[in-house]
């Protein structure tokens, strides 16, 4: 029986993808282990390993092809003994589906089970009178089990009756019918002149899911002003003491070590919703922002409340690098406890983030400043910040947010217990 390679869910967010590279052709033979493509995600470009043995058929999905649904057959392999030529005129519609092997993902339940990306949705069975859409051996199934292939929905690519539709269909059902999603307003120039940019898969995942985050998380947002004096001076310290080892730590980096700890003093806001439970969380792992080219991505410092700031460094600036070039593992972004956030660097004074789900909180790092500021009951000029940070008020109260707020502006203030 041919084998249908199709196009692999890689993250738990991704739909489509664009199918990079081939970089195995028709008539070759593949083994298990063995590179088959490269695929454009919504955050990366990844390499697509082939888990079953055979020669390469028919490849159905050329190179470049943008916006491929996850579940789309992309390629056929035929098995010891059939006919790559003949598999290849069938146009392996009739394949049997390989497993994917698709790389790891976090853990977002109590039994540590990641949330399964959504297949393609399947296209409606075909109006009456409409032309259907079927592989030869899944008419002869449906003539031989009574089947009226207008009731069943086809699964195969552009909605085409493969086999396994109609082995699972049962005589005289109607498959249901897709209620039509909403389509989001029209765009008007109004006469302007303008180009039409098309937009990548990782912005229209950005899109989705912070739209998703605002109209389902009841935000709430507590700021507090941070003077930073202390926490400069230490940074220059320690950044004499490890110059001959090639470390230079940034403030983000000691921001970093600071929500951890503070997340670690007030565990209640280590947490994430889940419906009718709450995940509690006995590690501190901080997805931090990155901008890349097109989007935003999030690596992560995983365990970070037990690593020394220089570690937090020298692994923050390794994950940036990768993530700006793309070679980021998913593992490396995908999952995270809480959320940091830092436009300081733009000049940006305070800002509210939008909550990256699935997690219960995110922290705002504004620009370190001079500013008047009380000190000792005299007023004095002191580098000052505002955080805000963005509590999920399902998961989170108002009280155990402030809690977390007031123990990072300690430690930030009195920074040598970021190192003690």
């Amino acid at each position: 029986m041919p084998i249908a390679i199709k196009m692999p869910a890689l993250s738990p967010t991704m739909e489509e993808g664009t199918l990079a590279k081939w970089l195995v052709k028709v008539g070759d033979t593949v083994r298990s282990g063995d590179i088959m493509a490269e695929i454009e995600t919504d955050k990366a470009t990844m390499e697509f390993e082939a888990v079953d043995e055979g020669v390469v058929a028919h490849i159905q999905v050329e190179e470049g092809a943008e916006g491929v649904k996850v579940g789309e057959v992309i390629a056929t392999l035929a098995e010891e003994g059939e006919d790559p030529a003949t598999v290849a005129a069938e146009g392996g519609d009739d394949a049997e589906p390989a497993a994917a092997k698709e790389e790891p993902a976090p853990a977002v339940n109590g039994n540590g089970a990641a949330p399964a990306a959504a297949p393609a949705a399947p296209s409606a069975p075909a109006p009456s009178g409409q032309r259907i859409v079927a592989s030869p051996l899944a008419k002869r199934i449906a003539e031989q089990k009574g089947l009226d292939l207008s009731a069943v929905t086809g699964s195969g690519p552009n909605g085409r009756i493969v086999k396994a539709d109609v082995e699972s269909a049962k005589p005289g059902a109607t498959a249901p019918t897709s209620a039509p999603a909403t389509a989001p307003a029209a765009a008007q120039d109004f006469g302007i002149p303008h180009e039409v940019e098309k937009l990548s898969n990782m912005r229209k995942v950005i899109a989705r899911r912070l739209t998703e985050s605002k109209q389902t998380v009841p935000h709430i947002y507590l700021t507090v002003d941070i003077r930073l004096d202390a926490l400069l001076k230490l940074r220059g310290e320690i950044n004499a003491a490890l110059e001959p080892r090639g470390v230079k730590l940034s403030v983000n980096d000691m921001l970093i070590k600071a929500l951890a700890m503070a997340l670690e003093a007030v565990p209640v806001c280590n947490v994430q919703f889940a419906g009718d439970t709450l995940l509690k969380f006995s590690r501190t792992d901080i997805s931090v922002a990155v901008s890349i080219d097109g989007g935003l991505i999030t690596p992560i410092v995983k365990d970070a409340g037990s690593k020394a700031i220089s570690a937090i460094s020298t692994e923050m600036k390794d994950l940036a690098t990768r993530a700006k070039e793309g070679k980021l593992q998913p593992e490396e972004y995908q999952g995270g406890t809480a959320s940091l956030s830092n436009m300081g660097m733009f000049g940006i004074k305070q800002f509210e983030a939008v909550i990256n789900p699935p997690q219960g909180m995110i922290m705002a790092i504004g620009a370190g400043e001079k500013r008047p500021f009380v000190v000792d009951d005299a007023l004095q000029i002191a580098t000052v910040m505002s955080a805000t940070g963005s509590f999920d008020h399902r998961a989170i109260d108002g009280a155990d947010g402030a809690k977390l707020m007031k123990v990072f502006k300690e430690l930030c203030e009195a920074p040598l217990g970021l190192v003690a």
